[in-house]
């Protein structure tokens, strides 16, 4: 039997040590984890929201609605700010399981994951140079 728990703790750290990519939905917040040299933080929103309402997070806990918009960081959240009002190892583990929530790719930009948004905004980006460049010097009736 001790075999079967060592296999599986072998298992765990394996599948703890590598970076997991961001499903959809999920934000990954980078503001600070590349310059501390710590993968950034993949943020399972959908998982929580289907927990919690809105207010919990947005309102009682003061997270902005923009992914990257807080200064969120490591002494906040050990503070009890943040994420740390649940992640203090009562309500969800604490902040000594790094891999739990620094599971993202180095490198990757504070971002909603494959958000709707992104792949719009660079179409209406293109859209609107393309109209501007299509317009004459000055239109009629201007000065």
């Amino acid at each position: 039997m001790k075999w079967i728990r060592t296999l599986a703790a072998a298992l765990l750290a394996l599948w703890l040590a590598l970076p997991a990519s961001a499903e959809y939905g999920d934000v990954v917040i980078n503001n600070f984890s590349d310059g501390a040299g710590m993968r950034p933080v993949v943020f399972p929103h959908w998982f929580h929201r289907v927990r919690f309402r809105c207010k919990v997070c947005h309102a009682d806990l003061g997270f902005q609605f923009k992914a990257g918009g807080n200064q969120i960081n490591m002494l906040k959240i050990i503070d009890g700010q943040f994420c740390g009002a649940c992640h203090n190892g009562e309500l969800a583990w604490s902040v000594e399981n790094c891999n739990l929530c620094h599971a993202g790719k180095p490198g990757t930009a504070t971002q909603v994951h494959e958000s709707t948004l992104q792949k719009l905004a660079p179409a209406a980006a293109a859209a609107a140079s393309a109209t501007l460049a299509a317009r004459p010097a000055s239109a009629p009736g201007s000065k």
